[in-house]
């Protein structure tokens, strides 16, 4: 499916979320998104950010959302679901039409359920969990295409989103072009690295060759 995404993302699917990590350690952007992990450990998603924003119902009314049926291939959905444990905003009916629609994923700051209809159909999730609860009738949309905080970090609509076995980094937009070009520098230096040890060297060489200890450091 490499062959249908933008250049960018295309970009980011040759890259581990450890070497955008460390990029952005480098660029002093907090891009690493905390606590939550796919359902698969296969799991690859490279997306743009469509935001979602539930909030607990306190009276009547409110909907969990139909914003599925409006979203473009491609896109990530991320959902800020305030770390909530005890209630789902995820499952079968949006996993089954995100898939049809080739969506990249969704990436959730609380709960899934239906976890192998995702597995089955292989479309990643990344959630803190998984349970059974619905949210319908305990938590509403209230706001799309919103900047959003998910597992600590500032996610706004559009924002690059990289997800792998072990978790997912946000790039802003606006820094995408430069976080991939260090990111590449840093994936190059590491394979460089790997190919000197296993032609003999010691990994201390190695590494003081790379330059790797410092890789991730700020610059100011």
């Amino acid at each position: 499916m490499t062959e249908t995404l933008d250049p960018t993302l295309r970009d980011l699917l040759l890259l581990d979320t450890s070497h955008v990590s460390d990029a952005m350690d480098r660029l002093g952007i907090p891009g690493q998104i905390a606590g939550l992990l796919p359902l698969q450990r296969t799991d690859r998603l490279a997306g743009r950010a469509f935001t979602v924003r539930y909030v607990p119902i306190t009276g009547t009314g409110g909907t969990v959302g139909d914003y599925i049926d409006d979203l473009a291939p491609g896109t990530a959905v991320v959902i800020d679901n305030a770390a909530r444990f005890d209630t789902t905003v995820w499952g079968d009916l949006l996993t089954a039409t995100a898939s049809q629609k080739g969506l990249a994923g969704t990436v959730i700051d609380g709960v899934c359920r239906d976890s192998d209809r995702a597995v089955e159909l292989g479309y990643p999730v990344y959630a803190r969990s998984r349970w059974m609860r619905t949210g319908k009738d305990r938590v509403r949309v209230e706001n799309y295409d919103v900047p959003v905080t998910v597992g600590g970090v500032c996610v706004e609509a559009a924002d690059y989103l990289l997800g792998d076995a072990d978790g997912v980094v946000c790039v802003p937009a606006a820094r995408i072009s430069e976080v991939i070009d260090l990111s590449v520098g840093i994936r190059d230096a590491e394979d460089a690295i790997r190919q000197a040890v296993e032609a003999g060297a010691t990994l201390r060489d190695a590494r003081a060759a790379a330059g790797y200890h410092a890789l991730q450091t700020r610059r100011n």
